[in-house]
């Protein structure tokens, strides 16, 4: 038995329901990441991983992910959104239980890389089914701060998580963790959530997915190669690298000629009026240095906590859960306070808070005790994460056209994987390059134990001061190109029946 659709005048009855089970498989693709990071260590001695080969535990699901999010979101609005978020949802599934019995090094890759491909199903699905399941512009805020609350403060949960079970059961609990959880969603969601999907020509547009998907794909693995480079050759110059700059300009020029097809094709696989959209461009360009700059944060922060503190992964988790805190706080406020004061007040406001957090962030060094600088400084990120996570998600996709919820949910995630990926890139050059100079200018001796140690910090705080200006340029970004107010959020949008 399958749920009703909800009709053109009327909410449906069980949303917030529905809300209930899509959040638990959004939370579940969000804590995979951190999970995994986490794991990163035991994983690489079980399955003899090569340092070389290690980033591609991670890579082998961003690239698909990323690459194929456009098209995961154009065939839930035409295929069905319920229908997409099942199969997502199993897919994901069936790929971590094949993880978590990886055997060898390609077998663990090929299921990281169909864990992002089902991803790049169940994450525009999840989020185009909360636009059409909520149209009154009140419970659409709160439905947003659940998501945002779950996109800012999941990683952190995933980081202790992943502590948990890596510690005290096994590495291969961090994949098959997410079995029971994908197969109660699947079994709720069969029930309780409705179908919707796009009405009107729902026709491919085959050439703009082969176009996208491949030049996304060139673009995050170029700059992977990039912070590769860095971590390889810290003396070097990792932008010089040919192969990645290579990646990097292929997937440029794919994504140049994938606009221009969008512009000349019927039935695009991204309508250029979701992106050209001062609001909405707005929001995606935020998203964009959003993703950046997080990385400076969670992966940075975990390193500081494990290699120079010396904490436990259980440990590292707990104490990575201030930025939880904050998030939690936050999405709240910001859920009640988007209909009555708009999102751009909340967006800059949440940007400034995440870049005095990371800036804070900054001033850690070997001996500083937790409470003065680590606790502030997640609290105000936590804070910052949350006021800007609710708001982006409603501007994003609030105005958009039913027949287009699932494409514009596909960019937002999109930009911020890009973002994530481009990140990564930058913040481990500055990082590399920082700890290379700061050995240079004291090299480590017996009479100087702790020089390696400096150096390391020395990195990590470069890339939280670099991070907090990506955050910084992000909230300049929403002040100067978002106009809209409270009364252009819409309070209602036809949901119409699959």
């Amino acid at each position: 038995m399958t749920a009703a659709a909800p009709t053109h005048a009327e909410p449906y009855p069980r949303r917030w329901l529905a809300l209930a089970v899509i959040a638990v498989t959004v939370l579940m693709i969000v804590l995979d990441a951190t999970i995994v990071n986490i794991a990163l260590p035991a994983v690489s001695v079980d399955l003899d991983v090569s340092e070389a080969n290690q980033q591609w535990i991670v890579t082998a699901y961003t690239l698909t992910f990323g690459g194929f999010l456009l098209l995961g979101g154009r065939i839930a609005d035409f295929w069905g959104r319920k229908r997409t978020y099942l199969v997502g949802a199993v897919g994901f599934a069936l790929a971590s239980a094949l993880g978590g019995l990886a055997q060898n090094e390609a077998m663990l890759f090929a299921a990281r890389a169909l864990q992002g491909t089902f991803g790049a199903l169940l994450g525009p699905a999840s989020l185009a089914l909360i636009t059409v399941l909520f149209t009154d512009a009140t419970e659409r805020s709160k439905a947003f701060a659940v998501y945002g609350a779950i996109a800012g403060g999941g990683s952190a949960v995933g980081l202790l998580l992943g502590g948990v079970l890596t510690e005290y059961a096994d590495w291969r609990w961090c994949f098959w963790v997410n079995v029971p959880i994908a197969v109660l969603a699947v079994v709720f969601a069969w029930r309780i959530v409705p179908e919707s999907r796009a009405s009107g020509e729902t026709s491919y547009d085959v050439p703009g997915a082969v176009l996208v998907t491949l030049g996304l794909a060139s673009l995050v693995y170029g700059f992977t190669k990039v912070a590769e480079a860095a971590q390889a050759d810290g003396g070097g110059s990792p932008w010089g690298d040919g192969t990645a700059l290579t990646f990097i300009l292929i997937g440029v020029a794919l994504l140049v000629v994938f606009v221009v097809v969008e512009f000349r094709v019927r039935n695009p696989l991204l309508p250029m009026r979701l992106v050209l959209d001062r609001n909405r461009g707005g929001a995606y360009l935020t998203a964009t240095l959003v993703g950046a700059g997080l990385i400076g944060s969670f992966f940075f922060l975990s390193l500081y906590f494990q290699q120079v503190l010396g904490y436990t992964p259980v440990t590292a988790g707990f104490a990575s859960l201030p930025v939880t805190v904050g998030v939690l706080i936050a999405a709240g406020s910001a859920s009640q306070l988007v209909p009555r004061i708009g999102p751009k007040p909340l967006m800059v406001a949440g940007g400034l808070f995440a870049a005095v957090g990371l800036f804070t962030l900054s001033f850690l060094g070997l001996d500083t005790p937790f409470w003065q600088v680590a606790l502030p400084g997640q609290v105000l990120l936590g804070l910052g994460l949350g006021f800007t996570f609710v708001p982006l998600s409603n501007l994003a996709l609030v105005g958009v056209g039913e027949h287009d919820a699932g494409a514009a949910s596909a960019v937002l995630q999109a930009v911020q994987q890009v973002g994530a990926s481009i990140g990564t890139a930058l913040l481990a050059t500055f990082s590399v390059t920082a700890i290379t100079n700061a050995l240079q200018d004291r090299p480590p001796t017996p009479e100087d134990p702790t020089a390696a140690l400096v150096a390391q910090i020395d990195g990590y705080t470069t890339a939280f001061t670099w991070g907090a200006g990506f955050l910084l340029v992000a909230a300049v970004a929403s002040a100067v190109l978002i106009k809209a107010s409270k009364d252009d959020l819409p309070s209602e949008m036809a949901v119409h029946a699959g």
